[in-house]
């Protein structure tokens, strides 16, 4: 994105009584950030919901002067982002109504990939929720999904684990600024998991971890998954807040039924008496609801039969396809451990038989 579109983008966010939906909204309405800055006040005042308040934050130069300064953030720290009109946007994010117009990211992330799952839950997990969650993200693995959580203490950060183990994309939502890691305690997961998933905010650099934020952040775990998992939880909490998110965007909710004499089970139970929650008891819950069991019958039947075709470089290169999602051409190199030259033409000739494709900025997909 160059420098003036990303400087209007921020300054846009950055306006005093502008969240995402009204940013959105004027977006649509002129065509760009950019555009919204340049627009006359009586035609901005003839867009529903714009009042003089608006108007007003939005000739406010100083919001430039902040946005100057995340850009020196963001290139200082090599800082990712997405915007919600580009094409590697979360798809599933992108149809929650107040989803970010844009959010920072850190790390190697696929966030196109569509088995996402988030896991939520108490912070103080007893063993027994410990117990499930680990047999849960065992038993997930062969999926290959990526695990969306918190970074939190309790159920968040133990889902974080259990995914490097078992070689899953983890992805933390922060409710702070990239420039920290709340808690501190949890550094050394999120330096693990820049390398195979990584952290994500929708909050500027210099954003503490206010309580209120967490709530907000919540919108995020929920929104880019196909479905939310409550491990366990009290008859209040951050997690039930999320469960109760998820169901307003028509996502599939599961929760793990429990004893109900026991705290941390009341809330798993309640969702499931109201209806707010499918009993969660295997992955193979997931797997059925979600429609998993089914992909995966289909993609072993066509590597059957595809197989019989590739060479055993050719299938070496697939295969890491298959497991990692997209990737550009130097990575599926350095991995395979090949030259570039040679991986581009074995690239060319999977793409001629049919089971890879390509995509822009020299990237690639198993079909």
């Amino acid at each position: 994105m160059k420098h003036e579109k990303l400087l209007n983008l921020l300054a846009l966010i950055n306006a005093n009584g502008i969240g995402d939906v009204m940013a959105k909204k004027l977006i649509s309405h002129c065509g760009s950030a950019t555009q919204i800055f340049t627009e006359k006040r009586q035609a901005l005042s003839k867009i529903s919901g714009v009042g003089s308040a608006i108007i007003y934050a939005l000739k406010d130069k100083t919001i430039f002067t902040r946005a100057e300064k995340e850009i020196e953030f963001i290139n200082t720290h090599k800082i990712q982002y997405s915007y919600f009109q580009d094409d590697d946007y979360p798809v599933y994010l992108k149809h929650c109504f107040d989803a970010p117009i844009f959010f920072f990211k850190k790390g190697n992330i696929q966030l196109t990939n569509q088995k996402m799952i988030s896991i939520v839950g108490t912070r103080q997990m007893t063993s027994y929720g410990r117990a499930v969650l680990e047999d849960l993200i065992k038993n997930l693995a062969p999926y290959n999904p990526v695990i969306v959580s918190g970074l939190a203490y309790g159920v968040d950060v133990y889902a974080h684990k259990l995914a490097l183990e078992h070689k899953l994309q983890t992805v933390a939502v922060l409710a702070h600024g990239l420039d920290r890691i709340y808690p501190a305690i949890h550094k050394k997961y999120a330096d693990k998991m820049l390398t195979n998933g990584g952290l994500i905010t929708d909050y500027w650099s210099g954003t503490k971890p206010e309580r209120e934020n967490f709530v907000k952040r919540n919108r995020i775990v929920a929104g880019l998954s196909q479905a939310t998992i409550v491990i366990e939880s009290a008859d209040k909490g951050g997690s039930l807040i999320t469960a109760d998110i998820a169901n307003s965007y028509n996502r599939e909710v599961f929760a793990i039924p429990g004893r109900i004499t026991d705290a941390y089970s009341r809330g798993c139970n309640q969702l499931i008496k109201t209806n707010k929650a499918a009993v969660l008891t295997s992955a193979k819950d997931v797997a059925y609801i979600l429609g998993w069991e089914k992909d995966n019958k289909q993609k072993q039947a066509i590597q059957q039969q595809l197989f019989i075709e590739l060479s055993e470089t050719e299938k070496g290169i697939y295969n890491y396809l298959l497991k990692e999602g997209k990737q550009q051409l130097d990575l599926i190199a350095l991995h395979c451990n090949l030259p570039v030259f040679k991986t581009a033409t074995l690239l060319l000739t999977l793409e001629l038989k049919g089971v890879i494709k390509p995509l822009p900025g020299k990237i690639f997909e198993a079909i």
